[in-house]
Formats: C-alpha cells, structure tokens, sequence
C-alpha cells in the first residue's frame, strides 16, 4: 500500500482527498502547513506528496524546494496542487521541483492516473 502526505490547509479539501484515495487503497496523512509538511516527510516517510501550494506558515513552493534539496527526501515525488492555473504558475511549480502538477478543483481520476505515473 503506497503512503501519501496530504499537505492542505483546507478542511474540505483534506476530507475528500483522504476519504476517496483511502477509497483506492492508500494510506494517508495529513500536513495542514509547510512547516508540517517538512517534519511529516521525516516522520511518516511517503511514497508520494500532494502539496497544496498556497500554504500557510511556509508555502507549498519553498516546503518543495527545502524537500528537493534534502539528500532523504529528494526523490520522493511532489505533485502540486493549486488553483492557480496559469502556465507561469505550472512553471513556478515545476521549477521548484513538483514532479507534477494538477490544477484544483481536482480532477481525481486524472490525479490518480498521475500519482500511479510517479510511484
């Protein structure tokens, strides 16, 4: 079973990615900040991270660049998720080292298909 750190501030958006990836068979856990996001990854050890990337505290695009840097955590995949949906916000995303990105609302059968892309 594949492990994936949820990182999102919203409530709603953390309840319905964790009921329906739980759903498909992963275990979930839950960031609710940057900061949180960084010790989680140490803690809980993912197979994969959905970042939100507007964040509170430290956002999604520094938690992304602080994990990629990290020797134990660069290779785990990021997939970042963000209403911001302009190509220079998928730009921003990927330069700061998302190995996706996928715009909300989320589309969950095409994140699925990505999450099993990366893993």
């Amino acid at each position: 079973m594949s492990k994936i750190l949820i990182v999102e501030d919203n409530e709603m958006n953390r309840d319905m990615l964790t009921r329906r990836l739980e759903r498909k068979g992963f275990e979930t856990e839950i960031a609710i900040n940057g900061e949180e996001a960084l010790s989680q990854t140490k803690e809980y050890n993912p197979d994969i991270i959905l970042m939100d990337m507007s964040l509170p505290v430290m956002d999604g695009w520094e938690a992304t660049r602080h994990l990629k840097q990290q020797e134990e955590t660069k290779n785990i995949p990021i997939v970042g998720l963000s209403a911001h949906a302009r190509e220079v916000d998928v730009i921003r995303g990927k330069d700061a080292g998302c190995d996706a990105y996928e715009t909300k609302p989320v589309d969950l059968e095409r994140l699925i298909n990505t999450i099993e892309k990366l893993l």
